[in-house]
């Protein structure tokens, strides 16, 4: 009884020395998550490192975080704040009172049928100079916000390379460890790390490549169709992040694009500027439908070999409830936390199989054996020694 009360006392302090260890670290989830998902993508080219330098893990760690720095966060920090810095001149843009007069006299002179429907519908006038207004204060504010998320990005971005250096030197050890904490079967805890590597391989690289080759593609489409002052680097990183929802994805970019184009858009004709591209927003249209947005059917299936496709429903629901429950990452924590759950679940009907066929082997001798035991059933009598073994038996006497 004493052994009792002392587990139950070390098991009580456990769980609250976890949940505080729990709280401290939870802030660095997002960052250790992705350093995580680097290390299992980005695992074929620390080991061909390592191969070189067989001696030398902790400078190979170095190397390989390097390398992924190079190779994906530079690209994506100089978009990114090319992005941002367009974001600032298009907000100066919206703001200045002369380009609000102007787009809404353009606004007036190319939508007479738009503005009397919505007047019919509506009853009122359609403002377009104070919905540039609101755009121009929501646009402000996002700036504003965004100041503080840039600062919790670097400092995320400085922790998740922290953290895939320690990853990639002392990985294996960690895993050691806790396999050798966790009261689960070695070989089960192997089989989910594969399991885990697997599916995150695959969702996560499928869906970023189909998503940066979305937002290339549609660049070239921005590049030859709007003007030459236009913020394609914004629009390429919207698309990009977009192109991670299914169903409508970059759609959300490249289709107001067209409108515009088709309202605004200026093209020349006998020498003198039209309102109107039309022919530039139907090209653009055509490009990016047929184009762009199949391009997500043909990466996805080529990079995921049939491992954990997900049904484009459950796609769908998972990003939507990922982002709900987990901000701009859960775009790509939802989708592989399902496919993952997926796994779970094959791996714990197959468990449940083979727990099935054991106990069909174990239960079949008890069977007989009760059998064998049963009063109910006569022991058969031992048959009589024959002729041969009375003769051997007289002989050996």
């Amino acid at each position: 009884m004493p052994r009792v009360i002392s587990f139950l006392v070390l098991l009580a302090i456990v769980l609250i020395a976890g949940a505080m260890f729990f709280q401290v670290m939870a802030q660095f989830i997002v960052p250790l998550f992705l350093a995580a998902v680097l290390v299992v993508i980005f695992k074929p080219l620390h080991q061909h490192i390592v191969q070189k330098l067989p001696d030398r893990p902790r400078l190979s760690a170095l190397i390989t975080t390097f390398a992924i720095m190079m190779f994906v966060l530079l690209p994506c920090t100089w978009l990114g704040w090319n992005a941002y810095s367009e974001s600032l001149h298009v907000f100066d843009l919206l703001k200045n009172e002369e380009n609000q007069q102007k787009w809404g006299k353009l606004f007036n002179e190319g939508s007479t049928q738009f503005l009397e429907f919505y007047n019919d519908a509506f009853g009122k006038e359609f403002n377009f100079k104070g919905m540039l207004q609101e755009v121009t204060l929501y646009i402000g504010n996002l700036l504003i916000a965004s100041i503080e998320v840039i600062l919790g990005l670097v400092v995320g971005m400085a922790i998740m390379m922290l953290a895939l250096y320690y990853f990639l030197a002392d990985g294996p050890a960690m895993i050691s460890a806790i396999m050798k904490l966790s009261p689960l079967d070695d070989t089960y805890e192997q089989e989910l790390l594969d399991k885990f590597g697997d599916v995150s391989r695959a969702v996560v690289v499928a869906t970023l490549l189909a998503a940066v080759a979305q937002g290339l593609l549609a660049g070239i489409g921005y590049y030859f169709t709007l003007p030459a002052d236009a913020p394609n680097s914004l629009l390429i990183a919207l698309t990009m992040v977009l192109a991670l929802v299914p169903f409508i994805g970059a759609a959300l970019v490249w289709a107001p694009i067209c409108i515009y184009l088709l309202l605004f858009g200026e093209r020349i004709v006998d020498d003198q500027v039209v309102i109107g591209n039309w022919p530039a927003a139907i090209g653009l249209a055509a490009y990016c439908g047929i184009v762009v947005s199949n391009v997500d059917n043909i990466v996805k299936p080529y990079v995921l070999h049939g491992q954990s496709n997900l049904h484009p429903l459950l796609a769908l629901l998972s990003v939507i409830g990922g982002i709900q429950a987990l901000g701009p990452i859960g775009i790509l924590v939802g989708p592989m936390l399902v496919a993952f759950l997926q796994a779970l679940l094959n791996m714990l009907n197959k468990e449940l199989q083979l727990l099935g066929k054991e106990a069909d082997q174990q239960g079949t001798p008890v069977v007989f054996a009760t059998a064998a035991a049963s009063p109910s059933e006569p022991t058969p009598a031992k048959p009589a020694p024959t002729k041969s073994k009375r003769n051997k038996r007289k002989k050996k006497k």
